[in-house]
């Protein structure tokens, strides 16, 4: 009888009725006042009524009568930090991982008021039991990326915050934001298969296309077609500044480090920013030109570059295509990672030293490819090149190699993107 009264008090307890359910449970416990589970449940109820000195009262009496219930030592231990008292809901919680030390939610809690405690190698370990109790429970994945990204360890911390952001449900989530966690996690088919589900969504969308193509290596094309780089940084031109900053971004430093290495400042030469973006570059080798050109195909961009005040003029076009109308315009053209939207980059230096002057230089970043000799499509929709592939190409459109330089031009996920500057002469 008491365990159908405890049943009827519990249902209405879960239906949200606390005072019927209060009003049951005290009714079990006048007639049986060491009954357990109404002594638990009753100090769970009077905590969530705001009620929480008497309800504690309750869970440790029921504790003591039933001492080995791991579930209510955690509930305990949940109270506890509620309350703001960590030392002793973090007792709590170790006492239940040592009645079930095979649970990830006790681990899981464990981990988090040890966070808040200062005591981080401790929450660490915690957290990391929790993973591997139950690799898909988002919680302590997250939990772990938190503390690992404040310890400085960007590249775990995105590791676990992918694992986290793959696990169902997949609903509501971004594919975009899918794509990238897939990728980034190395399960590269998975991306693609994302990104093939978004393109049948938005057949319109040049995004999802280009970044299938990149994925599922079908259909590559030789460079990032125009459409996705308007759309992409159209899209990102209202915070593209802040975001580069995220980035790490210093490819606009390296170029100028080049620059400042073969010309001096205050001379008559024309320059032209190639891919400008929204003027990154412009202050910074303005001293170095008497004219400056920037050119780009995101309008968004290059209102922000206007906003700089440093460019003499500024042209929205296809960068192969404002170099083809411009011939022997330029004593100097630098890219800063506007190569990397380029695969075969036969066609753009050809054109390229067909703008140039005589004599003239260019300095350009791209991505450091492994395969020496070719240049491939990454996940991101980027392109990197080998050294020997840019020596070819050079050579065989007429620059003279000055330069090749390693460098680091942005920071993703924690990890250095490598690149390379450089810089050549046109004969």
């Amino acid at each position: 009888m008491a365990n159908e009264r405890l049943e009827f008090a519990l249902n209405s307890h879960m239906a949200g009725d606390l005072p019927r359910a209060e009003a049951l449970y005290l009714a079990i416990l006048e007639e049986i006042p060491d009954q357990p589970d109404a002594l638990h449940l009753l100090g769970i109820l009077l905590h969530q009524r705001n009620k929480s000195d008497a309800g504690l009262d309750f869970v440790i009496k029921s504790l003591r009568l039933a001492p080995h219930r791991a579930d209510w030592h955690n509930d305990m231990g949940n109270m506890l930090v509620e309350r703001g008292a960590y030392s002793a809901a973090a007792k709590a919680f170790l006492q239940a991982t040592e009645l079930d030390p095979e649970n990830p939610v006790v681990w899981n809690n464990l981990g988090s008021v040890l966070e808040k405690l200062g005591q981080h190698d401790d929450a660490e370990s915690a957290f990391e039991k929790a993973v591997a109790l139950d690799p898909e429970f988002s919680d302590p994945l997250n939990n772990l990326g938190n503390l690992l990204a404040s310890k400085g360890r960007e590249v775990e911390a995105a590791h676990h915050y992918c694992r986290a952001y793959v696990l169902e449900p997949l609903e509501g989530k971004p594919k975009s934001m899918l794509g990238i966690a897939y990728y980034k996690l190395g399960r590269i088919s998975e991306a693609a298969e994302i990104y093939r589900q978004w393109m049948l969504e938005e057949p319109d969308n040049p995004t999802p296309r280009h970044l299938y193509a990149s994925c599922s290596g079908l259909d590559i094309p030789e460079r990032a077609p125009d459409a996705y780089i308007e759309k992409t940084f159209d899209e990102f031109s209202a915070h593209f500044d802040v975001k580069m900053e995220y980035l790490c971004y210093r490819g606009h430093r390296l170029i100028l480090d080049a620059l400042a290495r073969v010309i001096q400042p205050g001379g008559k030469l024309a320059g032209l920013d190639a891919g400008c973006g929204t003027g990154l570059c412009g202050p910074l080798i303005r001293p170095y030109f008497a004219h400056l050109a920037g050119v780009d195909l995101s309008s968004g961009m290059l209102e922000a570059a206007r906003r700089q005040g440093v460019y003499d003029e500024l042209s929205r076009m296809e960068l192969s295509g404002y170099l083809a109308s411009r011939p022997d315009s330029f004593d100097v053209i630098v890219a800063a990672d506007t190569l990397i939207y380029f695969g075969a980059l036969e066609e753009v230096l050809r054109l390229a030293h067909q703008a140039l002057k005589r004599g003239g230089l260019m300095i350009f970043t791209t991505e450091e490819a492994e395969n020496e000799k070719g240049y491939i499509i990454n996940p991101n929709g980027r392109y990197s090149h080998g050294r020997a592939y840019l020596q070819t190409v050079l050579a065989e459109n007429g620059f003279e190699l000055m330069a090749l330089e390693s460098g680091v031009a942005r920071f993703e996920f924690g990890r250095p993107v490598n690149s390379l500057v450089v810089t050549v002469s046109a004969t």
